[in-house]
């Protein structure tokens, strides 16, 4: 029997998730009025559908433009709507960012100077890899600056290996260097709304609620020192508690950053003018609203990383080919792109205005309101702790799109700001780290041969306790004085 559903599992489970769903809708067991019955069987046959991973994401995304149109909850012309919410938009312009930086090796210049920077005893060079890849986290996909630093990474471990392999703490080494990447990519991530696509999602549900914008300085003021902190410690902890490795500096690995450093010869025309574009649009986002207030111009953050965008189309590398310029980025660079991504935060954004349209979210934020019971504190830690250990089994993508508008239905009720409360959930999103299948980066690692999964589980779950801790302490005692400052 076990034979015949593992190969049949795509069937299986796809019946299995549409009985699930007819099941909610005929049992009804929380007595909801039909509209709300109907989009919360959607919002199951979805759910189910993302967490067991039986059709592609992107693909589940569509679901509401035939579902909700359907079944009578929602016309198609206002689910389409959701599929060009101005979020996405930011989030493209921000891929597109991330593949010129990757093409034109950028990357692997920054990444290579600050492990030369740090040093190259075992525990700087963790130091470096730490700095190098949460920094690139901030502005390129968690899964892109994993995938750009793991080819560097195995080049540090095979030059440390021919001179450290008889040392006792080499695999400790090897172990922690190919963790550090997964983690600091998902915890470098946390610092800006591009840097992860939880945040995106997280910042479109509450534009789309509230008509409020999550300005990116905003942003980077609120979460960029939690990340910073949530980094060290990730350092700390693995280094000097629970895989130290006691390396040295070792004379080999600094020659070997010398000479990729020195194969990259001197900074190529293209590489400059991609930085200036970057530091160009780092700075537009920093200094937009300073610009607005001169009233000559109203720039938002989705328009700033789609000018970016157009620019990379429009600037020349310096090369030519066929007798023709190229320019940064060309078309067929897009191949690259994320765009199942596009479409899950569109069909997030439908499926959460579906539920609140029809009064599910009103609802479930007032049965939550219970948990309020325990104070702020009590609250904040049960939704840390949950968002945390859920994005362990389920993609932290999906999980922010059904948690964020429960999380906001429950702050209306309770009176709170709806950030005060669903900001630690979308930040903790982006913190699993005890599974393979908890974030790509995750998996990317793993897939080393550096990691054993009974390691991965164990300092997985003392980062996981760190981190609901550390954003827990943030959530209640520092994020409402930092709402405050910003909010005035």
């Amino acid at each position: 029997m076990y034979k015949w559903i593992k190969n049949n599992r795509l069937p299986v489970l796809l019946i299995t998730g549409i009985s699930l769903s007819l099941l909610m809708f005929f049992v009804n067991p929380f007595s909801l009025q039909n509209e709300a019955n109907k989009a919360v069987t959607v919002a199951v046959l979805m759910i189910f559908l993302w967490i067991s991973e039986t059709l592609p994401m992107p693909i589940v995304a569509l679901i509401p433009l035939v579902l909700l149109p359907l079944l009578g909850i929602m016309k198609i012309e206002v689910v389409a709507v959701s599929y060009s919410n101005p979020v996405i938009f930011l989030f493209m312009g921000g891929f597109m960012l991330g593949l010129a930086i990757e093409k034109w090796n950028l990357h692997k210049r920054i990444a290579l100077q600050i492990v030369k920077t740090t040093g190259t005893s075992g525990d700087r060079i963790i130091l470096g890899f730490i700095i190098a890849t949460g920094f690139l986290s901030m502005w390129l996909s968690n899964t892109a600056t994993t995938m750009m630093m793991f080819p560097i990474a195995v080049s540090v471990i095979s030059v440390m290996g021919e001179h450290e392999k008889n040392n006792p703490g080499f695999g400790n080494f090897s172990l922690v260097l190919m963790l550090v990447i997964a983690y600091a990519s998902n915890m470098g991530g946390i610092a800006t709304i591009i840097g992860s696509p939880p945040n995106v999602a997280f910042v479109s549900h509450i534009e789309k609620k509230y008509g409020y914008t999550i300005q990116f300085l905003d942003w980077m003021l609120i979460c960029t020192p939690l990340a910073i902190v949530l980094l060290c410690s990730m350092y700390l902890i693995f280094t000097k508690l629970i895989f130290p490795n006691r390396i040295r500096n070792s004379i080999d690995t600094q020659l070997f950053i010398s000479s990729e450093i020195e194969n990259l010869g001197k900074l190529s025309v293209a590489e400059k003018r991609t930085l200036i574009i970057f530091i160009f649009t780092a700075l537009l986002w920093i200094l937009k609203d300073l610009i607005n207030k001169s009233g000559q111009l109203k720039l938002d953050d989705n328009m700033i990383a789609v000018m970016a965008a157009i620019t990379l189309f429009a600037t020349p590398s310096g090369i030519r080919k066929n007798n023709r310029p190229l320019m940064l980025l060309q078309w067929k660079d897009t191949k690259r792109m994320a765009w199942g991504i596009l479409l899950l935060f569109g069909g997030g954004i439908a499926l959460a205005s579906a539920l609140e349209q029809t009064g599910v979210m009103a609802q479930v934020g007032n049965w939550l309101a219970g948990f309020n019971q325990k104070g702020s504190f009590g609250l904040i830690l049960i939704i840390v702790i949950v968002s945390i250990f859920l994005s362990e089994l389920m993609s932290n993508v999906a999980q922010v799109i059904v948690l964020a508008p429960v999380l906001t239905a429950l702050a209306d009720a309770l009176q709170l700001d709806p950030i005060f409360v669903g900001l630690p959930m979308a930040i903790a999103a982006s913190a699993a780290s005890m599974l393979p299948i908890g974030t790509p980066p995750n998996a990317i690692v793993f897939g080393s041969g550096y990691i054993k999964l009974k390691d991965m589980l164990k300092g997985g779950f003392v980062l996981n306790m760190v981190s609901v801790f550390v954003i827990t302490i943030f959530a209640i005692f520092i994020l409402p004085h930092i709402l405050k400052v910003v909010n005035n």
